[in-house]
């Protein structure tokens, strides 16, 4: 029996996807819920898995091809896959066709061009790719290893009996040997994305941030003092300083409603809840999942969705639901070692915390100089609906709760 197999129901911020990469060849066995193909959208990279065992009969979407929602992709005739007999016997002659059009299928086209170009035995390239997958920089990798070990025996090789006269040295033997290598290569969907809604938010918002500095001391010491304990009373979940920030922010957003509000046209938006975003660095791309009702969780409920978020983030898993919404965001670029930064909004949302590193630095208490560890805070804001008072007030009242813990509990 034929089965059609359908690009995912894009949801209506989603017009159109590309097939990113396909799993599996025309005539290839796959099992059920085996996974197919991936498509990249502007948000998200969504998979597509196999509904019933069965063979891969015809691919209609090839790879790059830009679909839209529910399109046909490939059809499948269902059915029980017969498991490969292996046999003591020698293959003949006749197997090795079969052998090529098996390794092909593990080769992207650039790859496939560089290979035949070189005379190159693909089953000895060692694929980095989904599933084994042999790319172009593998081949170019398997070449540079391949010279430089020929280049190395003949280093060690012994000298010829009769060597020939050292011509004299020339200009051109001073030139440099490696050569000046540029790749191209065409922007993600989701990097694509990204860059038009900073481009929005620099040039469609009246953006302008704010900054203070926070002590540290404090917030580190309480969790130093019950670290290993709440990790034995979560479940392993790690007592980390954003469960902290986002609870603060969550108290202050409660305070100050325009900063967690957001512009639709000529309307202003005030948004009964508090769901957060939080910023994820990818290799794709900086994305944010948001907490849902994160005004309702615990500190701990706070650490451990984080960390799952980013997680699945990390591994493309995240859902475009996942990605949808937020009130508010905090972005933590501390982890990097950004001491000060500004960080952008993201639209339609008004406001954005940026942490950044921590830092021990010289400063006055009650009237003497000590050293503290110190952290730059900055909320970029739009103007357009946030007046600098309320801005500096939010930051203000952010910044108390880090440096009283207990506030956060006591909603003080």
């Amino acid at each position: 029996m034929a089965i059609e197999i359908k690009a995912p129901a894009f949801p209506e911020s989603v017009a159109d996807g590309e097939v990113a990469v396909w799993h599996k060849a025309e005539g290839d066995a796959v099992a059920r819920d085996e996974l197919l193909v991936e498509i990249e959208t502007d948000k998200v990279v969504m998979e597509v898995v196999a509904p019933e065992s069965g063979v891969l009969t015809s691919i209609v979407a090839i790879e790059g091809e830009t679909i839209e929602s529910e399109a046909l992709l490939a059809v499948l005739e269902a059915g029980e896959v017969a498991q490969p007999v292996t046999s003591s016997e020698p293959s003949s002659q006749n197997d090795a066709p079969e052998a090529s059009e098996s390794t092909d299928s593990t080769m992207g086209p650039a790859a496939r061009a560089m290979v035949d170009e070189h005379g190159l035995d693909p089953s000895v390239i060692e694929g980095s790719g989904k599933g084994g997958r042999v790319t172009k920089e593998d081949v170019t990798k398997h070449l540079k290893n391949t010279s430089q070990s020929s280049s190395a025996q003949a280093q060690s090789a012994p000298p010829a009996a009769n060597v020939a006269p050292v011509a004299s040295p020339s200009a051109d033997a001073y030139a440099p040997s490696s050569e000046r290598v540029e790749k191209r290569v065409p922007m993600t969907r989701m990097r694509s994305r990204i860059a038009e809604r900073l481009l929005e938010a620099s040039q469609q918002t009246a953006m302008l941030t704010t900054f203070n500095e926070v002590n540290m001391a404090p917030l580190m010491k309480l969790r130093s003092q019950y670290k290993e304990s709440f990790e034995k009373a979560h479940n392993g979940t790690r007592l980390g300083f954003m469960g902290f920030f986002v609870k603060a922010c969550c108290e202050a957003l409660k305070r100050y409603p325009a900063v967690n509000a957001s512009i639709d046209g000529n309307d202003v938006v005030y948004h009964g809840y508090q769901d957060i975003g939080v910023a994820v660095s990818t290799n794709d791309g900086l994305v944010v999942p948001v907490l849902r009702d994160a005004d309702f969780m615990s500190i701990a409920d706070v650490e451990a969705a984080i960390r799952a978020l980013g997680l699945k983030a990390q591994d493309k898993k995240l859902t475009i639901e996942e990605m949808t919404g937020g009130t508010f965001t905090v972005s933590n670029g501390g982890v990097f070692g950004s001491l000060l930064s500004t960080p952008i909004l993201n639209p339609p949302q008004t406001g954005i915390l940026g942490m950044h590193t921590i830092q021990e630095r010289p400063v006055a208490v009650n009237g003497e100089v000590v050293i503290q560890p110190m952290m730059y805070l900055a909320l970029s804001y739009d103007h357009r609906l946030i007046d600098g008072k309320t801005a500096v007030q939010f930051l203000v009242t952010v910044k108390g709760f880090i440096e009283d813990p207990a506030r956060i509990l006591l909603q003080l």
